[in-house]
C-alpha cells in the first residue's frame, strides 16, 4: 500500500473549464471533481497527499490558493509545480525529484491523473506507482484505472 499520493491538478481534483484564462486561482468559478472531498478526505487519514501538476503559470502559492477556495487544502502536505521542480511532467525526472524531495523510494509513491503519458506512463519510467483517472469510462490493459475518485478508497 502507498505511503504516498501524488494527485494531478486540473481535471483530476478539480474542475479546468475549457473556457476559463489565466491562473485557476483567479477564476470567478473554480469547483472539486466529483468525489475529491470524501475521497481526500478518506485517503489522508493514512497516508500523505500531495499535487503534483503541469501548470507552468501558477506558483506554489497560487495553487494552494486554488485548493483552499474549494476546501480540499487541509488533506494537501505540499504542492509540486514546475516553479519549484525545474520540470515539467512531460519528463520522468519531475517524479525522480519528487522523490528525492520526500525522501522516500518510488514505489511508496502513486500517481494518480487524468492524463496517460504526463501522470501515469512518465509516474511508471520514474518507478512510482501510478493509476490513470479515466473520465470516459474506457479502461487500461496495462495500468490501474479508475472512472471516479472515490475508487481510490477502495483500492
Amino acid at each position: 500500500m502507498p505511503l504516498i499520493y501524488l494527485f494531478d491538478w486540473g481535471d483530476t481534483l478539480m474542475v479546468d473549464f475549457a473556457d476559463a484564462q489565466g491562473k485557476m486561482c483567479d477564476w470567478l468559478k473554480v469547483e472539486a471533481v466529483e468525489g475529491a472531498l470524501e475521497t481526500l478526505q478518506t485517503l489522508s487519514q493514512k497516508h500523505d497527499i500531495y499535487i503534483a501538476t503541469n501548470a507552468a503559470d501558477s506558483c506554489e502559492q497560487d495553487i494552494k490558493s486554488a485548493f483552499q477556495r474549494v476546501k480540499l487544502s487541509p488533506f494537501i502536505k505540499g504542492y509540486f509545480c514546475f516553479e519549484n521542480i525545474g520540470l515539467s511532467k512531460k519528463d520522468p525526472a519531475f517524479y525522480s525529484k519528487i522523490v528525492s524531495k520526500l525522501g522516500v523510494s518510488p514505489e511508496c509513491v502513486t500517481m494518480v491523473g487524468d492524463s496517460q503519458i504526463n501522470d501515469v506512463e512518465n509516474a511508471l519510467k520514474a518507478g512510482l506507482n501510478a493509476v490513470w483517472f479515466s473520465h470516459s469510462g474506457e479502461k487500461h490493459h496495462t495500468y490501474k484505472t479508475i472512472n471516479s475518485l472515490v475508487e481510490l478508497i477502495h483500492l
